[in-house]
């Protein structure tokens, strides 16, 4: 009888346990939209939940800088579907810097960190949501489809999810023409590299906190990531950590945009 007692209490525990889980699972899905779009630029917005992934190299070769293969924790955000359009920075800034002109739907190139942060700062101007470039950890967590192990950002082949030097015809193309990748988003390997917003240090992978990191205090160079439509395969991998200087102004680099998830609730009838 003692031991059928002590049965039904395990299971009870067990079923407790489910059922918290899914709760708290509903609970979770109801606080957050699944996706977000910015009324003055369109700019489309996914929600990305946080987790915990092992950020770093896992497949081998490339840079030093990519390794200690190291975990981190994220807490939920929300991430640009796309590189920010030469149209959508024009809708903010008034004017578009970009070396190709070739039409609103291409990602916009060719500006510094400072003008980046004027774009970021008259965007929460007008709908104040914490617009920001993304961290290096947040950046690499969404592009491998909310931290699988995908050494390119959709699979574990670029051909079909970047733009990149075998099939670009060395120049940009306009954003969501290749695959999208687990998340939703679009082109996060290949077509422009994307800054990030941590400066670089060559210990950080070492020495910076499990949750949330942020990169260095200080330094000469802010980190980039995705590789471009000028670079071979090697340089569009999940890990691949590019740089650049605070004023790099270069043709093809550009950005993407990401704000926390402060319970941005569903529409009605929406997502």
């Amino acid at each position: 009888m003692k031991k059928k007692m002590l049965s039904c209490k395990t299971i009870f525990s067990i079923l407790s346990f489910l059922l918290v889980s899914l709760l708290s699972g509903s609970l979770h899905a109801e606080l957050f939209a699944k996706t977000h779009t910015d009324p003055t630029t369109g700019m489309e917005f996914i929600h990305v939940p946080g987790g915990c992934y092992e950020m770093g190299n896992k497949w081998g070769g490339g840079s030093y800088t990519e390794y200690p293969v190291h975990e981190v924790c994220l807490g939920d955000f929300y991430i640009g579907k796309t590189e920010v359009t030469q149209g959508q920075w024009e809708k903010i800034m008034g004017s578009n810097p970009s070396y190709f002109k070739l039409g609103d739907n291409y990602p916009v190139e060719s500006i510094s960190r400072p003008e980046i942060y004027t774009f970021l700062h008259q965007m929460n101007q007008k709908n104040a949501k914490g617009f920001r470039l993304p961290t290096e950890a947040e950046w690499e967590y969404a592009c491998r489809s909310g931290g699988r192990d995908q050494e390119f950002c959709g699979g574990d082949s670029p051909q079909d999810f970047a733009w990149y030097e075998k099939n670009s015809d060395d120049i940009p193309h306009p954003v969501a023409q290749k695959q999208a990748n687990g998340l939703g988003l679009f082109d996060m390997s290949g077509n422009v590299w994307e800054f990030c917003s941590d400066i670089f240090a060559r210990d950080y992978y070492e020495t910076g906190p499990k949750h949330n990191p942020i990169g260095a205090k200080s330094g000469r160079h802010l980190m980039k990531r995705g590789g471009s439509w000028g670079v071979n395969d090697n340089f569009v991998r999940s890990a691949t950590r590019g740089r650049g200087s605070m004023e790099e102004k270069h043709y093809s680099t550009g950005f993407r945009v990401v704000f926390p998830a402060l319970f941005l609730k569903p529409t009605p009838g929406g997502m």
